[in-house]
């Protein structure tokens, strides 16, 4: 029977669902989140998706109190999924389903536990993360490992590119261990968590360039928060001027963090504090986003301009 309860979010809560139908998982009902009115909504709903298939759904902001336990206890679950579920779930909840409460988590666990881990490992400039599927405790991303499937991370890569490719491995390492779990030989290994690493979540205002850093290390908070996310950003004269997109640029600053070198065909030129980054798609507070060079005809930036300093 596999009588199941799916606690899950965003396009990779659907890539669970129809992975858990098509391999004869009885999905009896979905808990999931109504959208932030605040949030870019670029994902599929899984909302939508339950109640094509007859499947009860269920809208909630929390995981933890009695009368979600009641509602959960109620389908008689044996296994619990959660895909990208943005609540805690209560030990109380997960002991419902007896064959197993499992989370697909977005790297390759132990390390990038915690909140938001496609834009971490972008931002640590890692070349590899992945999808891991592990058993839930109370403790966040710390239950016993079933599986994971890596995923390459390239360094044009942003946290939406990066995002879809996880969709796919997340795909591969469903259809290699539903079976298992439904046959009840799947592997079980702890993890090491000593040896991991734990991240918490990030905000908008988490953004912010520190021009002292490498070029490099900024090029990295850029692709981490571009579209679909809010966006890096610096102060432009008591004005916030997003970065959608840069590049690092080799050889040495020739300028104090944050200083503006140049503005040329390719975009607009700034030291860091190692090495130099050009912005190639900026917008200023208030104004549509625009390449950079558009941008410098309009708000002049001359070279020696301060950015990061208020007025």
């Amino acid at each position: 029977m596999n009588a199941t309860v799916v606690l899950g979010y965003h396009t990779m809560g659907c890539v669970g669902l129809r992975a858990l139908l098509e391999h004869g998982f009885e999905v009896r009902a979905v808990f999931t989140h109504a959208d932030s009115p605040g949030e870019e909504i670029w994902w599929e709903s899984l909302a939508e998706l339950a109640a094509a298939h007859d499947i009860p759904v269920h809208l909630v902001d929390e995981m933890k109190s009695a009368s979600a336990r009641e509602r959960v206890a109620a389908y008689r679950p044996e296994f619990l999924f959660s895909f990208y579920f943005r609540a805690m779930v209560a030990a109380e909840i997960l002991a419902l389903a007896p064959r197993g409460a499992l989370n697909l988590h977005g790297s390759l666990l132990p390390r990038y536990r915690g909140r938001a881990p496609v834009n971490w490992v972008l931002l640590e400039g890692e070349r590899e993360t992945g999808v891991s599927l592990h058993y839930m405790v109370e403790k966040p991303d710390a239950g016993d490992l079933v599986d994971q499937e890596a995923v390459p991370i390239s360094q044009r890569d942003t946290a939406y590119s990066l995002y879809r490719r996880l969709e796919g491995a997340a795909r591969t390492l469903l259809d290699r261990t539903l079976p298992a779990l439904a046959a009840g030989n799947a592997p079980r290994q702890a993890l090491d968590l000593a040896a991991g690493s734990y991240f918490g979540g990030r905000r908008p205002k988490d953004g912010v360039i520190d021009w002292t850093l490498p070029a490099r290390r900024i090029y990295d908070l850029v692709r981490a928060v571009t579209h679909p996310y809010p966006g890096a950003f610096t102060d432009r004269g008591g004005d916030r001027l997003r970065i959608w997109w840069a590049e690092p640029l080799a050889g040495e600053a020739g300028g104090r963090p944050g200083e503006v070198l140049a503005s040329d065909a390719q975009g607009i030129v700034v030291a860091t504090g190692e090495g130099r980054l050009r912005l190639i798609i900026v917008q200023q507070e208030g104004e549509p986003e625009q390449p950079a060079t558009s941008y410098a005809l309009v708000h002049p930036l001359e070279p020696g301009t301060i950015l990061g300093e208020r007025k």
